[in-house]
């Protein structure tokens, strides 16, 4: 993941008997891959995951591919990167707590 977020603006517009999202002409020259099929993922009121989809092959899932994983740890970058004196080291005792919550759980 990248450690800049970018922002882009856009504008709900009709196209035909639909609608659509017109972004600015930036966001597609900095990433060519949205020029062709994208999925929306909703992860909450007011938020939205665009997803580019290569066309002809479909990737194999994994537990990376979980939108919501995505959008939170993009959120958690964005907020490190803006917030750089708020990360803390962990003490002992909230690993301990972390350790009795994991427990049993097998991690591949």
């Amino acid at each position: 993941m990248s450690s800049v977020v970018e922002k882009y603006s856009g504008k709900v517009t009709p196209v035909g008997n639909s609608k659509g999202i017109r972004l600015d002409s930036a966001f597609f020259k900095a990433h060519p891959e949205f020029e062709g099929a994208v999925g929306v993922t909703v992860l909450a009121d007011g938020q939205a995951l665009l997803s580019a989809r290569s066309p002809g092959k479909r990737p194999k899932a994994t537990e990376l591919d979980d939108p919501v994983l995505i959008g939170f740890l993009g959120f958690l970058e964005a907020q490190m990167a803006a917030r750089p004196a708020r990360i803390t080291r962990a003490d002992p005792d909230q690993l301990a707590r972390i350790g009795k919550l994991v427990k049993g759980v097998k991690a591949e």
